[in-house]
């Protein structure tokens, strides 16, 4: 084990060790918060609830739709403005600033137009996260060596067996760090969205518990949602993208 994994370890479980104490000393109060190893408890029975898990099941469904539509909205988008320089002197201020404007003031008007539920909790999500695709997608096409081009313009080789066979293997790292962040985000804007625009999903139970001074369960819910980014994360560092074989697939 790398030190810098233990000494972060360690720091996580003095925190805790600490916050554990100061709640059974009543140092904190019951009412604001519970010792963690309540918390933990709290996690282990939410996971045997059959009505958290379908909403456990709902927020990963709307986070798997979202991404994907996020991923392929964002390289579709982040293709034409790369391919159109006058576009993207236009768009490309805006892309900069692009998570400088909250988009959770929408809201209101994915209520009006999809309705409380899945479809508005798809586009919040897919607003919050495609940015990052396409940013990761021109950054892709940026980094791409010039002679990679050169070679496929001396082999006179189609624009999209290109794309395909040259641009986006080449521009795969940029690629799947933006897919790495665009769950993130899709992650983060539903379960924001959940407390507001549907009634179903971990964000409207943490919520409902909260709404009912029910601590025990939206503090066990929230150390669900904490293991559930911490272990989606550790996945995603586990991806790695393989060399590129750009210049043997033409």
């Amino acid at each position: 084990m790398k030190t810098t994994t233990i000494v972060r370890l360690l720091i996580v479980a003095t925190g805790v060790g600490l916050l554990e104490v100061l709640c059974r000393t009543g140092q904190l109060p019951r009412l604001v918060i519970i010792p963690p190893s309540e918390m933990f408890m709290s996690m282990i029975e939410m996971l045997g609830d059959r009505k958290i898990l379908g909403s456990l099941g709902f927020t990963l469904a709307i986070v798997a739709l979202s991404g994907l539509l996020s991923v392929l909205l964002g390289v579709a988008i982040g293709l034409v403005i790369h391919a159109t320089p006058r576009l993207r002197e236009v768009v490309e201020p805006v892309l900069s600033a692009y998570y400088a404007i909250p988009n959770f003031i929408f809201y209101p008007l994915f209520i009006v137009i999809f309705g409380l539920g899945a479809p508005s909790l798809i586009a919040l999500a897919v607003l919050f996260a495609v940015g990052a695709m396409i940013i990761a997608t021109i950054d892709g096409m940026d980094s791409i060596p010039p002679i990679y081009r050169r070679v496929a313009k001396a082999y006179q080789i189609g624009y999209r067996k290109e794309l395909w066979y040259i641009r986006l293997p080449a521009a795969a790292p940029h690629l799947l760090t933006g897919m790495k962040l665009v769950i993130v985000y899709a992650f983060i804007a539903d379960i924001a969205g959940e407390f507001l625009l549907s009634d179903r999903g971990i964000g409207h139970e943490i919520a409902f518990a909260y709404n009912n001074f029910d601590n025990a369960s939206m503090y066990g819910l929230i150390l669900l949602v904490i293991a559930l980014v911490l272990l989606l994360s550790r996945v995603l560092k586990l991806v790695r993208v393989p060399g590129s074989r750009a210049l043997e697939a033409v």
